[in-house]
């Protein structure tokens, strides 16, 4: 499982490393473009829902236990969709690569 802190001192959201990898690669994109986002996550454990708001002098900080996972870019593609809608970002279902 892998950590996003987010503000000094940190708020911390526990979120496995596979879907972290894919959130931080969205947030920084924003954040190199100086846009600012909105990000909500539950806790899959209590069902806790929790929104931030990410700007580019937000603090954060990508916490993993493993090593980079492959990056689906379909889904990669939908998370950068929510990133950019009103809703904002938040964690989506990930979606099947096709067969090759």
């Amino acid at each position: 499982m892998g950590i996003l802190h987010y503000g000094a001192p940190p708020a911390s959201f526990t979120i496995d490393d596979r879907t972290l990898a894919h959130l931080e690669l969205v947030i920084m994109a924003k954040l190199r473009r100086r846009e600012n986002l909105s990000f909500a996550h539950v806790d899959a454990d209590t069902s806790l829902r929790q929104a931030v708001w990410i700007s580019p002098v937000t603090s954060l900080r990508f916490e993993y236990e493993g090593p980079m996972p492959e990056i689906n870019r379909l889904w990669l593609q939908d998370l950068i969709d929510a990133a950019n809608s009103s809703a904002g970002l938040r964690v989506l279902p990930e979606p099947e690569l096709p067969s090759r």
